[in-house]
């Protein structure tokens, strides 16, 4: 199975959540291992979510011009544009959003990074599994 994200937090309750992504085409398989790891943690559930997309900047620069994240969040949520989850990296920002506002959330960075319309790529990641 193919994991291209994965995000950890602790609740306020203390315990904790376990976020991730996979290409729809491994989601059978990830929903065997999940439903086998929640059995044996005993954890409470898990979910999929079929319907989110993954927006990201990337670019080598990102090091050297402190803000980048504060403006591509501002963008967003300018937009109306809720993040589900982030992840970052030395030259990438990865956002998860509802794939119904992937356009939007394009749009929004295209504007405010002043990027030209053909040199971004929209990619759409079917499938989430989230649990705790």
């Amino acid at each position: 199975m193919n994991v291209d994200m994965i995000i950890q937090n602790v609740s306020e309750a203390g315990t904790t959540d376990i976020s991730f992504t996979t290409p729809i085409a491994d989601l059978v398989r990830a929903r065997r291992t999940a439903d086998a790891v929640v059995k044996e943690l005993g954890a409470r559930e898990w979910i999929v979510d079929e319907s989110i997309a993954k927006v990201s900047l990337v670019g080598a620069g990102m090091k050297t011009h402190p803000g980048v994240a504060a403006q591509m969040f501002r963008a967003l949520s300018e937009a109306g544009v809720n993040i589900d989850l982030i992840a970052t990296s030395t030259i990438r920002i990865t956002c998860v959003v509802d794939g119904d506002q992937v356009e939007a959330a394009v749009r929004a960075l295209h504007r405010s990074f002043g990027l030209a319309e053909e040199t971004v790529t929209v990619e759409t990641v079917p499938a989430c599994g989230e649990g705790e």
